[in-house]
């Protein structure tokens, strides 16, 4: 069977401002499309598995915080409201469709240590089996990787992208799709730039291409461009294609998984 029309393990990965709006709160409609689809890609014979980031600004927004917290022990305990929220709403909307998900909370040292990540896999595996859709997020309640980062200091996770790559390699898939506020890698800041290009393919990460990645985003999340081309890189060791693509239009998850050309693929085929 061709590879574009064959049953494909899939990793996708949904950024903090995909899943809430520019004040913090919940964006419903939003979470509801991304259940939808995932459970129709699902429905067609493809194995999904969902990382998910906005812990703490979900948490922030469900304590009604007029903006994200700046104390780490207040960081965690907005994660920890958060998780809750997150997972009682994706419970709620991926049952709507007839499927069961299951909740995996990750530190650096689960995946760093060998016996731990080879249990992780197994894990994985058993969900999948299962036919559960495993929903991915950092234990922010009792690890400060993702919070430390936005200081500088370099971790084993530190960013979902980061992590979604490492789930990536551990359940060895097939893709991984990076759903994001922006439409891909562009040649130049789109937000500075009206004439930029949109790259829509990328065979190695060269300095070029590292050197076209901007700062951090929006001011729930933690992530950016950095961050993504890096999780590209452990993608590609793991002969892995990454496609990074917008999440407003969730309808594009369609075409990437048929191997469209959607958003900027980084190729480990190449």
């Amino acid at each position: 069977m061709d590879r574009q029309t064959a049953a494909l393990r899939v990793v996708v990965k949904v950024g903090t401002s995909t899943l809430t709006r520019p004040n913090g709160s919940l964006n419903l409609q939003s979470m509801d499309h991304l259940a939808r689809t995932l459970s129709d890609l699902k429905g067609m014979g493809h194995q999904i598995i969902l990382v998910s980031s906005g812990a703490i600004g979900i948490g922030a927004g469900k304590l009604k915080l007029s903006q994200r917290p700046q104390e780490l022990r207040m960081k965690q305990a907005a994660a920890a409201v958060g998780q809750c929220e997150m997972m009682h709403i994706y419970d709620k909307l991926f049952g709507e469709y007839g499927q069961n998900v299951a909740q995996i909370l990750l530190t650096g040292e689960d995946v760093d240590d060998p016996i731990r990540s080879n249990h992780l896999s197994s894990t994985f595996s058993a969900l999948l089996e299962l036919g559960c859709i495993p929903i991915v997020n950092e234990n922010d309640s009792v690890s400060s990787a993702e919070i430390e980062t936005e200081t500088g200091k370099a971790k084993v996770l530190g960013d979902n992208d980061t992590l979604s790559a490492i789930v990536a390699g551990l359940c060895r898939a097939d893709l991984l799709i990076l759903l994001s506020d922006i439409d891909g890698l562009y040649d130049s800041d789109p937000h500075q730039n009206p004439n930029a290009k949109l790259i829509h393919r990328v065979e190695a990460i060269t300095p070029e291409i590292e050197a076209l990645a901007g700062g951090k985003g929006s001011k729930w999340g933690t992530g950016g461009m950095v961050t993504k081309i890096t999780a590209a890189r452990r993608a590609m060791e793991h002969h892995i294609d990454m496609v990074i693509a917008n999440g407003a239009r969730m309808e594009l998850l369609y075409d990437i998984v048929a191997g469209a050309g959607v958003g900027t693929r980084f190729s480990a085929r190449s």
